[in-house]
């Protein structure tokens, strides 16, 4: 099984300077052990279980939480499917392989 999980999660009541909150949940994500990439919108990454995603989403709550986030916003976009992993690759290198390059 391939569990593709697009986060963004961060505190709604700590300033504008979020980038430490969310540079803790993301070294969470990195040493799970998991393959992940960041980007400016929130973080993808992929398990090969359902609960293994919802638990890093629940740990990463939990993380902000402690930080002292009395209110914490989060969207998640799941892609499941049975098969193989490595969507989180093969499915980018699928659209550029289909690009006109000049």
């Amino acid at each position: 099984m391939s569990v593709l999980a697009d986060l963004s999660i961060f505190p709604i009541n700590q300033g504008e300077h979020l980038s430490g909150y969310v540079a803790s949940v993301v070294q969470l994500i990195a040493d799970s052990g998991h393959p992940y990439q960041l980007t400016a919108m929130g973080t993808l990454f992929e398990t090969d279980r359902l609960g293994d995603a919802l638990s890093l989403i629940e740990q990463a709550h939990a993380i902000l939480a402690a930080a002292g986030c009395q209110r914490i916003y989060a969207t998640i976009k799941l892609d499941i499917r049975e098969g193989p992993q490595g969507r989180l690759t093969q499915k980018t290198a699928s659209v550029e392989a289909r690009l006109p390059r000049p």
